[in-house]
């Protein structure tokens, strides 16, 4: 079974907002790697003050060897994510019902 998770990641949402485009291909590699290493599903928001990651992943552990990468911590710091502030990681088992669209 799949897991879910959301990242919530403090920070400058202006900025973030800002380099979806400024650095969409960035994002897009970023994106692919993902998805090589288990990624099923993906998707941004943003709040007040926060960036907030929804994700189906393979597994938890697939999620964990990817965000943990040196290279995926400094784009975040380098696109508004504070870096003094960790996120926040909240993993869930998917499951099946009857009204899931």
């Amino acid at each position: 079974m799949s897991c879910i998770v959301t990242v919530k990641i403090h920070g400058d949402t202006d900025a973030f907002t800002k380099s979806l485009e400024e650095r969409s291909d960035e994002y897009r590699e970023i994106s692919g790697r993902g998805r090589e290493q288990g990624a099923i599903h993906h998707q941004f928001a943003v709040g007040d003050g926060f960036i907030l990651v929804v994700d189906e992943w393979e597994s938890a552990e697939a999620f964990e060897k990817f965000f943990s990468q040196p290279d995926l911590k400094a784009f975040i710091g380098s696109v508004g994510g504070d870096p003094n502030t960790p996120p926040e990681i909240t993993f869930g088992e998917s499951i099946d019902s009857a009204d899931r669209f």
